[in-house]
């Protein structure tokens, strides 16, 4: 028996095939310290949404793990589109505009100032 012939149709038995595909075939993210979630699965139209986090965020090579996931699903029967996020690092840190330190952790780079910068400017001094 095929993943896609395991359980009947319908949303919920999509997404949980899903996730059980991810945890079994994607061993690689939680051993990376890396989160994946089925945000979006539309049985309808073949859709479904992935996002990834924790330690993907930022991640060098998350853009090959988003691939391998993307080329596996779309082969599935019902699925005809994949869309895999991985929110970029910065997004949880807030933007320029957002104050440096959120509950204690410094989010400039190094912790020498604003965004990109060397220089800590005036309020460090």
């Amino acid at each position: 028996m095929t993943e896609t012939e395991a359980e009947p149709e319908g949303e919920g038995a999509l997404k949980e095939r899903v996730e059980r595909w991810l945890a079994r075939e994607m061993p690689i993210i939680q051993m990376h310290g890396g989160t994946s979630a089925v945000r979006e699965v539309d049985p309808d139209t073949g859709e479904v949404v992935i996002e990834l986090g924790g330690g993907c965020k930022g991640c060098s090579v998350s853009d090959v793990t988003t691939g391998n996931i993307e080329a596996e699903l779309i082969q599935w029967e019902e699925i005809d589109s994949v869309t895999v996020r991985v929110p970029d690092a910065r997004d949880s840190l807030g933007d320029h505009d957002q104050a440096e330190s959120i509950m204690g952790v410094d989010r400039t780079e190094g912790g020498r100032g604003d965004w990109g910068s060397s220089d800590p400017g005036q309020e460090h001094m």
